[in-house]
């Protein structure tokens, strides 16, 4: 009989009653009911892997009661939700489709070094992709010329490029190994950090210029670098224990004043978030700490956030919502900064657990996408970033671990950087 009520509604009733249901179940999951939520999806004959925990029903449920105490119902347009920028567990569940990636991802254009590579970069505008090299040099690519280099009609689409060498700057200024690479938001400069202490700045708009302008000198050797939106600070980390803050106009140094707040093993990864109110670390301490962008201050720490393992990377999602950490157990784990709660955790990308490398992971340019490679197979790992669902993986083609990956921020294409000496560039085409 009920079905066959169901069956008399109409079609968005139907909808609207499958998006509570998943509405309740998301609730639970976000609560740590599992079991109750995964029993009440199989009763209502949902799939319970394909659903995210979130509190958007709690958000919902607080919002009608307000209104309701006001004496007045909220007209529709109060309790939608619009589509955020970027991943969201709060996103709604009805009729959300994602862009394949695996199956029409094609490897585009590959680059032979003489040691090992470990990091690359890449422009928000897309025009550049950088690799760095353990011979203390770094190159920069034209991507439009690694099109066309791979596309069978380039000669009449792209005839400029074509004549043209992809790789169209070296720059070479440390005594080290470079260890990671950040651009600045707003001008044509490149930051990078050494093993030889410094963050060296190139000035890469002038074709003759091969060294550095300016250099910030460390105690420590360099291991990461990222930049403020605003392009006046830049965040570093070291084989030290303490982050540290440089003003790039004035080079001095700022670090926070209390020891108690610092990690206590090297730092392993920085990162300011979009909007640069706070900035978050990773250390081989296996914590993840959240900094005040103004004040320096610790304001939030994830302690052992993956069991005690050495993190490898953390990265905000682009609503600022969430962190999304990757470590030595061969898990990616999504944060919630709000709650300070893991929940999603990216599974199965180790086949034999434990890593002997670091990695890193990283969103796709839509956040619709988590990437991480295995280290046994070097493939790449895809999920559904929304309910950690694995895609099918893709063949690197490595014959070493991939040590560093990086995405494009605008279009559908990244980078793979191996200890096989190759760096390899893999764009989307549009397949018809």
């Amino acid at each position: 009989m009920k079905e066959e009520e169901k069956k008399k509604e109409p079609a968005n009733k139907v909808q609207q009653r499958e998006l509570l249901y998943k509405l309740i179940i998301s609730q639970l999951f976000y609560d740590g009911h599992q079991a109750i939520g995964t029993t009440l999806a199989e009763a209502v004959e949902l799939e319970s892997t394909a659903i995210s925990p979130s509190d958007r029903l709690m958000n919902v449920f607080s919002q009608g009661i307000q209104h309701e105490h006001d004496g007045e119902m909220a007209p529709n347009s109060v309790l939608s939700f619009s589509t955020p920028m970027g991943i969201s567990v709060d996103y709604d569940f009805v009729g959300h489709s994602y862009s394949a990636i695996v199956r029409t991802v094609f490897h585009v254009y590959m680059t032979k070094n003489k040691q090992k590579c470990r990091s690359s970069a890449c422009t928000d505008s897309n025009a550049l992709i950088l690799k760095r090299y353990r011979e203390n040099t770094a190159a920069i690519l034209d991507v439009d010329r690694m099109l066309a280099k791979s596309d069978p009609d380039a000669v009449e689409l792209h005839p400029d490029a074509v004549v043209g060498h992809p790789v169209i700057r070296t720059l070479y200024d440390h005594l080290d190994e470079i260890t990671c690479l950040e651009f600045h938001p707003r001008e044509q400069i490149l930051i990078s950090g050494s093993r030889d202490t410094n963050v060296k700045l190139f000035d890469f708009s002038k074709t003759s210029a091969k060294k550095a302008y300016k250099t910030l000198t460390d105690a420590e050797q360099v291991t990461s670098v990222s930049c403020h939106p605003s392009g006046d600070y830049v965040c570093v980390g070291t084989e030290g224990p303490v982050v540290r803050v440089y003003d790039l106009n004035t080079c001095q140094c700022y670090v926070c004043p209390y020891p108690r707040e610092h990690h206590t093993g090297s730092i392993t990864w920085c990162k300011y978030s979009a909007d640069a109110r706070i900035y978050t670390t990773a250390s081989k301490d296996g914590h993840v700490k959240v900094w005040d962008g103004v004040s320096g201050r610790c304001i939030q720490t994830f302690a052992k956030c993956h069991d005690g393992a050495e993190v490898c990377s953390v990265t905000f999602s682009r609503n600022g919502k969430y962190i999304m950490s990757a470590g030595m157990d061969s898990l990616v784990k999504l944060w919630e900064l709000s709650s300070g709660r893991c929940l999603i955790a990216y599974t199965g990308a180790g086949s034999v657990g434990r890593q002997e490398h670091s990695a890193h992971a990283m969103f796709n340019h839509t956040e619709d996408f988590v990437m991480f490679p295995d280290e046994a197979t070097t493939s790449l790992c895809a999920w559904d970033s929304r309910n950690a669902q694995r895609k099918n993986l893709l063949s690197l083609g490595h014959n070493g671990p991939v040590r560093h990956m990086v995405h494009s921020p605008c279009s559908p294409a990244f980078i793979t950087c191996s200890d096989d000496f190759r760096a390899r560039f893999w764009y989307r085409r549009n397949v018809h």
